[in-house]
């Protein structure tokens, strides 16, 4: 399954890579206002991955420090194991 999407990820960059190298120059006209869309854009992506954060913060802290904890348990076990020979 993971291949699969790789595979298509992979078509997918190269098409749009490939459409960009063989556009056309467009001749068109970019509004002052298109900034401000930008800006909107932009900060709506931001705001929205701080939300999806705070909403999982929990679940990634504890992520972080269980595998903190189990690299900590596996030293503990081998000097354990190290000074119990």
């Amino acid at each position: 399954m993971k291949k699969v999407l790789r595979n298509i990820g992979v078509f997918i960059v190269y098409f749009l890579l490939t459409s960009v190298m063989l556009s056309t120059t467009a001749h068109a006209y970019l509004d002052p206002a298109l900034t401000s869309y930008i800006i909107q854009i932009v900060a709506g992506v931001f705001i929205a991955a701080g939300v999806a954060v705070g909403i999982f913060w929990k679940r990634i802290r504890m992520f972080f420090r269980n595998k903190k904890m189990k690299r900590l348990e596996k030293s503990l076990t081998r000097k354990a194991e190290k000074n119990g020979r």
